[in-house]
């Protein structure tokens, strides 16, 4: 009777353990039994043991599989022909990734899928780009020879790293396909493509997650050593991050450049990190391409089913070394010499055919013929020019935006509302339901932010709510995510609430009356190199709808540096693509020590140029609005850095009036209107952040009438213009200081100096350090005094 179970009806002992053997030992092996939702483990079981694992495809699919083998491995001899020791980064051993990425493809439109989103890193991307995205062979092959850019391109990138996008037609079905642009840091591109299929799911296909499929190819080592692989993992059933499962495809050739897997990891495979998540793993031979094809559509099936991520792991070799111009004798030589008499996947699966009489050898090699002359044509047209044109990602998504040029920013945004959008909104945002009951302190905050109104101060929460409400009465989706960003880590948010009972959960920004866009705020996992890749990707398809991402301190933003510097600052001038991702850093010396004062000012302003990002420090709750909602106010998309403050969140001075909103925009420079003449003043301070306050606090202590003090908003682009021509209100002989809390050799002093170019320019800060911050209070008030005193001085 236990042959009833592996659907063979009743069966002796040996019957059973030899279909088992067939469906388990044999070219697939199976991870999954750990999983512990029983229909789950029970489909798995049945789809496999009653087809023992296999597929008998009938001879035209077979010839459609030798096809995919034929332009796989024969694209890549031509290249190793025809561009003798340039780096591709071979797909060879691991061509029958290409037939099973077709499967995919191709099998999508039956199972729902309209969009395609793709992840990989430099081994076969060329392969993908042209045999599965259909990207023309011609301008691969110029990719090697170009000598300069066309169009906005700047700088370029290698060819192994350029996305593509293409509609690709399936027997009547249209299905987008991407494949993001990666730089070389391993897995990076993973929560990148996970954040721009969340976007396309919740902008395009109204969270019908089987429309829109995410797949990211990796590498055996990369998947088991980079960390950033389990955040991207862990984003896999979370509300705010879940994108209805993905199919993960290990190249698995053993070897991570010269290191040995043995060396690489301490679990049994690579794919181990699927059982976080409790996703199956299904191991394949490589040369045996009908199982990987196979695999292949399972996967696809199992995924739209229920949603969750599957792992293939491709048990295949590398046919050179890490690059075609690397020797991987020195550190493997016999595994190459067994290599090198290995027959490839091509010919392993042609001699089956013919060995099957599907088709004859004369008939095999005409194909690899005339695949060959398809090649040597594209090989002619690449040669026709010099110039390489480089696909925008996304660029149908971009209409009506275009690159930033140095007019967009001397030019004013229109940010403001009217006064009676802002009233009712206002009013919308600060109050409660009668019908619920909620903390005393959570009534008292929303009293005090609706007292706000009568007396027209506005404070910083609510001038960044009010940001939200109105780019969503706008009609522009608002998406904030970052460690505790709900509520805020300073408490100074809230924008979800819970009822006393802790049964509900209430959400202002939902509630603004009349249609209006979606603001969702998330907290996010306790990572930032992960979220902050995800929420870069999201941007990327969302260019009409505000991303937020925010560090919960400053200080925490560089463990997603990678994003920062491979993506937020480079892919303009790299790939053409365009951002409005906004980072949200608190920062601000308080004397909370090294690690929760500073978010590296500097390290932005090092990596600013050629208007790739615009990095503003701003004073008022009105100008935080204005530089919020100038990211959707003009036909440019720019990532902002937006250094936020933590002390002024209750500063009572930090506060802003209705005509603020209404009337005002967003202030590069705010001038001193304190003194009656300026032209009387001996002693100018120019400075940026909250230590503005401070300055202010000890001039009126000390009656400093001589002292004027200008606030620089925005630090990049730098308003030069606007500065020089504030400077013609004051004396020639004015003594110019920049003073910052930040040490001399951190923050924007050397920048502010360098732009100015005034060479009598004093710097009042702390002393150059290899730290941000004092760890002691003590020591902090102490310094902080002495930055102030000698500025006022």
């Amino acid at each position: 009777e236990a042959g009833k179970e592996i659907g063979i009806g009743r069966a002796t002992l040996r019957e059973i353990v030899e279909h088992l053997s067939e469906t388990y030992c044999k070219s697939i092996g199976v991870e999954y039994r750990y999983m512990t939702k029983p229909e789950i483990v029970q489909w798995l079981q049945q789809k496999m043991e009653s087809s023992k694992n296999q597929e008998n495809f009938p001879n035209e699919k077979k010839l459609h599989i030798l096809n995919s083998l034929i332009e796989a491995s024969g694209f890549e001899d031509y290249m190793h022909r025809k561009y003798v020791g340039q780096k591709r980064f071979s797909l060879e051993g691991s061509e029958a990734i290409i037939p099973a990425l077709d499967a995919i493809v191709s099998h999508g439109g039956s199972y729902d899928v309209n969009d395609i989103v793709i992840g990989m890193a430099h081994r076969g991307r060329l392969n993908v780009l042209t045999n599965i995205m259909k990207k023309p062979y011609s301008q691969v092959f110029r990719g090697f020879t170009a000598e300069n850019y066309e169009e906005e391109i700047k700088y370029g990138d290698v060819k192994y790293h350029l996305g593509y996008n293409n509609t690709i037609d399936y027997e009547g079905r249209k299905i987008s396909v991407s494949l993001a642009p990666n730089p070389s840091h391993l897995e990076a591109v993973g929560p990148v493509v996970e954040g721009i299929a969340k976007a396309k799911l919740e902008q395009e296909h109204d969270f019908q997650y089987n429309q829109v499929l995410p797949i990211l190819i990796h590498g055996d080592a990369a998947i088991a050593g980079q960390g950033v692989v389990y955040e991207t993992i862990q984003f896999s059933k979370l509300d705010g991050y879940k994108t209805g499962g993905t199919i993960h495809i290990v190249i698995n050739n053993q070897v991570g450049f010269t290191t040995n897997y043995l060396q690489g990891r301490s679990s049994t495979y690579c794919t181990d990190v699927a059982k976080v998540t409790q996703s199956p793993v299904f191991h394949v031979n490589g040369d045996d391409v009908e199982a990987m094809v196979f695999v292949a559509k399972l996967a696809l099936e199992f995924r739209q089913k229920f949603n969750i991520d599957v792992f293939i792991d491709l048990l295949s070799y590398r046919k050179y070394g890490h690059n075609e111009g690397d020797e991987p004798r020195f550190t493997q030589p016999k595994l190459y010499d067994i290599i090198a008499k290995h027959k490839n996947p091509r010919e392993i699966y042609a001699g089956k055919l013919i060995s099957q009489g599907v088709l004859t050898q004369l008939e095999y090699e005409t194909r690899v013929a005339d695949f060959h002359k398809v090649l040597d044509q594209a090989y002619e047209t690449a040669n026709e020019s010099t110039q390489l044109n480089i696909q925008l990602f996304l660029e149908e998504k971009y209409k009506g935006i275009r690159f930033p040029k140095a007019e967009d920013f001397e030019t004013i945004a229109n940010t403001k509302i009217s006064k009676e959008m802002f009233l009712e909104l206002a009013e919308k945002i600060t109050s409660l339901p009668k019908d619920k009951h909620f903390y005393n302190k959570t009534v008292r905050l929303f009293s005090q932010r609706a007292g706000m109104i009568k007396d027209d101060s506005y404070d910083w929460a609510m001038g960044e709510l009010m940001a939200y409400a109105s780019l969503a009465k706008e009609n522009y989706p608002v998406r904030l995510s970052g460690q505790d960003s709900e509520r805020g880590t300073f408490s100074h948010r809230h924008a979800e609430i819970i009822t006393e009972d802790g049964e509900e959960k209430y959400f202002p920004l939902k509630n603004l009356g009349g249609e209006h866009a979606m603001v969702r705020v998330y907290n996010s996992p306790l990572n930032e190199y992960g979220v902050l890749g995800f929420e870069y990707g999201y941007s990327l398809a969302n260019p009409f709808g505000l991303t937020i991402w925010e560090a919960q301190f400053g200080d925490f933003f560089n463990v997603g540096q990678v994003i920062v510097d491979q993506y937020i600052s480079a892919a303009q001038e790299k790939w053409g693509v365009k951002s409005g991702l906004v980072m949200f850093l608190p920062h601000g010396y308080e004397g909370q020590g090294a690690e929760h004062s500073s978010g590296r000012i500097e390290r932005f302003l090092n990596l600013c140029a050629n208007f790739n990002m615009q990095v503003v420090n701003p004073t008022t709750p009105a100008n935080h609005f204005h530089a919020i909602r100038r990211q959707l106010h003009r036909d440019i998309r720019v990532p902002l850095i937006a250094f936020t403050p933590k002390s002024l969140l209750r500063h009572p001075d930090c506060t802003s009036t209705i005509a603020d909103f209404t009337e005002g925009h967003f202030l590069e420079i705010i001038a001193d209107n304190s003194l009656k003449s300026l032209s009387k003043a001996t002693k100018l301070l120019l400075c940026s952040g909250k230590i503005y306050y401070e300055l202010d606090a000890a001039r009126k202590e000390a009656n400093a009438d001589h002292l004027s003090i200008i606030r620089i908003e925005q630090l990049y682009p730098f308003p030069a213009k606007q500065l020089q021509k504030i400077l013609k209100n004051y004396s020639k002989d004015i003594k110019l200081v920049w003073v910052q809390e930040e040490p001399l050799n951190m923050g924007a002093a050397l920048f502010v100096k360098h732009w100015i170019g005034d060479g009598s320019l004093q710097i009042i800060s702390r002393p150059s350090s290899g730290v941000t911050a004092e760890g002691l209070t003590a020591l902090h008030k102490i310094h902080q005094a002495e930055i102030i005193k000698e500025a006022i001085q």
